[in-house]
């Protein structure tokens, strides 16, 4: 078969329960890539919660974070590098927001830069619990202009908060995460994974009829439509299935992306 692109989504699509890749997803995904096709990591999650399973996968693609606004190889200088950022300006019209929309969190984040306005306990480790004396987020400390900022925020203030950053920010999207957590993301307007997707198809010189995509949230939807076979999780929520090309018989939990491939490779 020819050459494949393979984009995955971690979180809910490779990652499995406990936020592992499991020994037969690290085989699976070796053997394909033994095989000539590219594999790459597409993910919401910033670099530093990303390059773990990089490595654990032997990868040499270059990896898409932030939904896109961030396309690296890790470890490496790439001239294919690119990173969209957004104007700090935002975060510090949030600090002037907190009050009025009970914000209980802020974070700006790029490739070489985690700043948060205080520590957050939370369910899903994105962010560290306690904050190191340098990851502090002030006017003072952020100096550069960050790929994405991330705002926790109650969730019956969400609606009303995304309304007033987009008023006041027109230049940006506004992002919510799936799952139970309240959060609103921030990102360079129009920029989503099938941004990266599309960049890593052309620097491949792979057709678009040629991209397979996992995914299973909304963050996911711009991608799973603009690959030529955009595979649901049988875990996605129902949009994603609405309009994905084929959906796993298993879940993440069931190793549902390498049953998908080794079955799609006729690889048993």
């Amino acid at each position: 078969m020819h050459q494949k692109l393979i984009a995955l989504d971690l979180d809910g699509t490779t990652l499995n329960s406990d936020a592992q890749i499991t020994l037969k997803t690290q085989q699976t995904l070796t053997e394909l890539q033994n095989a000539g096709h590219i594999v790459s990591i597409v993910t919401g999650r910033p670099n530093r919660l990303s390059e773990p399973f990089y490595q654990q996968l032997g990868l040499t693609s270059p990896m898409v974070n932030f939904n896109g606004a961030l396309m690296h190889i890790p470890g490496q200088a790439w001239a294919g590098e690119y990173q969209y950022t957004i104007n700090k300006d935002i975060v510090f019209s949030l600090f002037q927001l907190k009050e009025r929309f009970k914000i209980q969190m802020i974070a700006a984040e790029g490739k070489t830069m985690f700043l948060a306005d205080q520590a957050y306990a939370n369910t899903f480790s994105f962010f560290p619990t306690t904050l190191k004396s340098d990851e502090i987020l002030t006017r003072e400390s952020l100096r550069q202009d960050p790929a994405a900022v991330t705002v926790f925020v109650e969730r019956a203030d969400q609606d009303a908060l995304r309304a007033e950053i987009l008023r006041q920010f027109p230049d940006v999207s506004v992002n919510t995460w799936g799952g139970p957590a309240s959060v609103l993301e921030i990102v360079h307007h129009g920029i989503h994974k099938a941004t990266g997707l599309a960049k890593l198809a052309a620097h491949y010189d792979i057709d678009q009829s040629d991209i397979i995509a996992f995914g299973d949230e909304s963050n996911d939807l711009d991608m799973l439509a603009y690959a030529g076979t955009g595979v649901a999780m049988q875990n996605a929520i129902a949009p994603i299935k609405a309009i994905a090309d084929d959906i796993t018989p298993l879940t993440n939990a069931q190793d549902g992306v390498v049953n998908y491939l080794r079955q799609y490779f006729k690889m048993d």
